[in-house]
């Protein structure tokens, strides 16, 4: 929010463009979907109201992929709260993989996903 003297403004963002449920009943599916990918998102509304909301493939995967991430640094987050470097020493993560049995130079550091 942007504060103007003593009113409080919301941010204010454009909306995404909309189209009626109707343009599908009039066999504008294909040109819809076209539009959807050239611009990211559009909004379909029925009796004036969102009824959802249509993205694309690229746009759908990088929304997944955030949520995924921020659901990793919660819990990342969650499990560091506790943890006082003062107090605790972390273990470096060579460490980690001499005790485990890794060997550093065979990792792959590109095609590793940890979840």
């Amino acid at each position: 929010m942007i504060r103007k003297g003593w009113f409080i403004m919301p941010q204010i963002r454009p909306l995404p463009p909309t189209i009626p449920i109707t343009a599908f009943n009039r066999g504008q599916a294909g040109k819809i979907f076209s539009n959807v990918k050239q611009i990211g998102m559009t909004v379909v509304m029925k009796n004036n109201e969102p009824e959802c909301v249509l993205l694309s493939p690229a746009d759908y995967n990088a929304l997944v992929e955030r949520l995924e991430d921020a659901d990793l640094l919660h819990l990342a987050s969650e499990r560091l709260k506790d943890f006082d470097s003062k107090e605790q020493a972390a273990i470096p993560f060579e460490e980690v993989c001499k005790r485990n049995g890794i060997d550093l130079p065979s990792l792959d550091f590109e095609s590793v996903e940890i979840e």
